[in-house]
């Protein structure tokens, strides 16, 4: 049986592929069947599951694993909600204009009966721009608690499952429900579309399917990601055995963002080993070619709301709290730490790091202070409740060590506080210190500079005048995503417990005028990289990522989590296959040129000799007396001599023409001298130096050419050494008449030029890398002998 997408990719051979520069203003909302896109409906009246109706405001649909609500049930079992205005999502807004309609969609923190769902989602669709997604609570548990937490999340913060015991191996059924989650968001999506000017916001981990879902029913949406955890490099992440269906779906959206160059540079390294992809950076802009589309890579870190912080610095209860803490502390230098409950953080590693410190340093017992604010915990399990019991062992014996009656090194705050309370030890806080062994999104850094800004009240509060300079002092572990951004903060390898020590210790010697050169710097950071200028920049470059796809024709091929859209030039049309065949009966004369290795021959095949039901058509088409029929490849004469034998009336050009044979009987020909091949004299000693330092590497000599094939060796390594290779068979060749190019996983050196066809007739110089040149001068050709043999009138 034919697969639907082996059909699809028949069906372009009729009719008119999907032109993007087409006006167009509803959407589509049938999808035919898996991996067939169903024609756009031009009707632009809106349908009715639309949210709104089709107009000139823009609209932008943020989607993340949970909406930005605060939910809570009352003892009558009501449920009541309101924003969440400490929300990430709720404050990128401001990052947009005003008449932009911010819409939301993601699931709830509490589970709704179905009798009362059509009425919440009414209610937080009119109140608040929120779609739900109700997830049933056995598949919540599944996808969230189960694959994300225990697969995705582990691993993209490099943590492999080594110990079977606990239950760490892939779970298939756990990846099912993830996927069937993406698809009950990618309805819900669906619903909130309704003009092909909207454009889609994707978060985080947690959806990383959705872009293919979505691709899949509308292929020409505006579609971004950005993922807010590490992406583990190219050797952690293969070992996900669905490795491959997750990078395709990232790779369906037209823009995809990381915190870090790290992190985007582990992507690009897994689509390079991976899928075989190749990137290049092009006026600043790395891209991805892929299936003719090139899918955009933003690098920026995610800012922090400004003014909601210097909002609630401001409220009375903070100015308060930041009063009681500096009287409480006072004499002391305070340091913080912030941190959710979790394995990553490095909470014991920060507390062994200060115990060190107090063990070295005695002149800094009773004088150093480390409050730990510990977050609630994410997520459950044995490894959570071993770190919770870790932090609370390290944390009683240090303060048995070096504590006494009025003192403890460590102050642990493990439960929830309010946020204004937080603020405040932010404020208070003379340093404070981000330990985690891996983490993608952390703001803690920033809401610590914002807050040691203060206000005119604090100010007032501690004696000083406006004029006077603030200061803070920041340590940050160089695996934390915004380490890269606050180049004034100490940063220190966690797992180095010396290096933490010493950072803490060159915390409390630093003058005043260095605190405040180290604080200004990060405030001129922190205060123009907000919330808002990471959402408007990201916006930005998804609308300039998109403009290009709308110029090119789009195929979609592939089944389920292969689906992918095939982006080709607005000049490409679909062959008809009825009008094919109707020219080819007419004609009187006809040429037949075909490609070798990967049209004959699939690329991956081991045997690369022709199957006998490829030489039975072959000789089927050459016995028609109306045919003329060429094979042409870029391999060698004897080679394709020795598998095409049984075909005595095909016609060869071998080494993309350089030899030419018109049919079994006759002789190859070629005009180019034998004589001026000194040049390989001096390329293969160079190309045997390079196949001796890269393994897997290989040389093919050719008449007319010395080929260097990399394909089996490490992608990276193979593709530096291809450059290097490329630069230095330029520089020793540069005065012969040769061309040195680079290839799918090949560096050839050719003549620039040499002359096809037979003398007596016709001359033709020929660019020998190019088959559509070579397939074109060999029409002429045969048309010259066409009619020397009087086969072909000159009309």
């Amino acid at each position: 049986m034919v697969s639907k997408s082996y059909s699809n990719l028949l069906d372009m051979t009729s009719g008119d592929g999907f032109d993007f520069r087409q006006p167009f203003k509803s959407l589509p909302r049938v999808v035919t069947s898996p991996g067939i896109i169903s024609d756009p409906d031009w009707d632009t009246r809106s349908d009715g599951d639309s949210v709104g109706s089709a107009s000139s405001t823009e609209r932008k649909i943020i989607v993340a694993n949970f909406l930005p609500l605060n939910c809570t049930r009352d003892e009558a079992g009501q449920l009541s909600f309101s924003l969440d205005d400490d929300a990430l999502l709720v404050q990128l807004k401001h990052g947009f204009s005003n008449e932009t309609d911010v819409v939301y969609v993601g699931s709830l923190k509490v589970q709704v009966d179905p009798s009362e769902q059509d009425q919440v989602a009414q209610k937080l669709l009119r109140e608040y721009r929120c779609i739900p997604t109700f997830l049933p609570s056995d598949l919540q548990q599944q996808f969230y608690h189960g694959f994300c937490k225990r697969q995705l999340w582990p691993l993209f913060h490099y943590m492999l499952p080594i110990c079977l015991d606990k239950g760490e191996l892939f779970d298939r059924n756990l990846f099912q429900a993830y996927v069937r989650a993406n698809k009950l968001f990618a309805d819900k999506v669906m619903e909130a579309i309704n003009t092909d000017d909207d454009y889609v916001w994707v978060h985080d981990y947690h959806l990383m399917l959705l872009p293919t879902f979505l691709r899949k029913r509308l292929h020409r949406i505006k579609l971004g990601f950005f993922l807010h955890s590490p992406f583990p490099s190219s050797e952690i992440y293969r070992t996900l055995p669905v490795r491959d269906e997750i990078l395709k779906s990232l790779l369906n959206a037209d823009l995809i963002g990381f915190q870090t160059f790290d992190y985007a540079r582990h992507f690009l390294s897994c689509c390079s080993r991976l899928l075989g992809l190749h990137y290049e950076s092009k006026r600043g802009y790395i891209g991805i070619e892929y299936f003719g589309r090139t899918v955009s890579l933003k690098i920026l870190s995610v800012g922090v709301h400004v003014g909601r912080l210097e909002s609630v610095l401001k409220l009375r209860a903070t100015v308060s709290k930041v009063q009681e803490i500096e009287q409480k502390y006072k004499g002391k230098m305070l340091m913080l730490g912030v941190d959710d409950m979790d394995i990553f953080k490095g909470i014991s590693l920060k507390l062994l790091g200060l115990e060190l410190l107090l063990e070295r340093n005695p002149k800094l017992r009773e004088k150093v202070v480390l409050v730990q604010i510990i977050n609630p915990a994410r997520s459950t399990g044995k490894d959570v409740q071993e770190a919770i019991t870790e932090t609370l062992s390290v944390s009683e014996r240090i303060n048995r060590k070096y504590g006494s009656s009025g003192y403890k090194p460590v102050v642990l705050i493990d439960h929830r506080i309010p946020f204004y309370e937080k603020i405040a030890f932010y404020a208070a806080s003379d340093c404070c210190i981000v330990n985690a062994v891996r983490d993608g999104m952390n703001l803690v850094p920033y809401e610590y500079t914002v807050c040691r800004q203060g206000n005119e009240e604090i100010d007032k509060l501690r004696g000083l005048d406006k004029h006077t300079s603030h200061t803070s002092t920041l340590i940050v572990s160089e695996f934390v995503g915004c380490s890269p951004s606050l180049s004034g903060a100490f940063r220190v390898n966690p797992w180095s417990v010396d290096d933490v020590a010493d950072a803490l210790c060159h915390a409390t010697d630093l003058t005043e005028s260095e605190k405040r050169l180290r604080h200004e710097k990060h405030y001129r950071y922190v205060s123009t990289h907000d919330v808002a200028y990471w959402a408007r920049s990201f916006a930005q470059d998804l609308e300039r990522a998109c403009k290009d796809h709308y110029s090119r024709r789009c195929w979609a091929i592939g089944f389920g989590l292969n689906f992918r859209v095939i982006a080709l030039s607005p000049g490409f049309r679909k062959l008809s296959s009825e009008y094919f065949v109707s020219c080819y009966n007419k004609a009187s004369r006809r040429a037949i040129f075909l490609d070798y290795d990967g049209t004959l021959v699939p690329q991956s095949s081991i045997n690369k000799a022709p199957s006998a039901e490829v030489i039975s058509i072959l000789n089927a088409l050459c016995n028609d007396p109306k045919n003329n029929v060429f094979i042409v490849s870029g391999r060698g004469q004897d080679s394709l001599d020795e598998w095409f034998s049984p075909c005595k009336k095909l016609g060869i050009a071998a080494e993309h023409g350089y030899f030419v044979r018109w049919s079994k009987e006759t002789e190859w020909e070629s005009s180019y001298p034998r004589s001026q091949c000194e040049w390989k004299h001096i390329a293969e000693p160079v190309m045997q130096v390079y196949t001796e330092t890269t393994d897997g590497s290989s040389i093919e000599p050719k008449e007319s050419a010395l080929v260097w094939h990399y394909l089996d060796a490490d992608h990276d390594f193979g593709s530096c050494q291809a450059k290097e290779l490329q630069d230095h068979l330029e520089r020793v060749l540069s005065n012969e008449p040769v061309v040195v190019k680079c290839g799918h996983y090949i560096v050839e050196v050719k003549p620039q030029v040499y002359c096809l066809g037979c003398p007596k007739h016709f001359v033709i110089s020929l660019p020998c890398w190019l088959h559509r040149a070579l397939t074109e001068r060999l029409i002429i050709l045969l048309m010259h002998r066409e009619l020397a043999r009087g086969l072909l009138s000159t009309s």
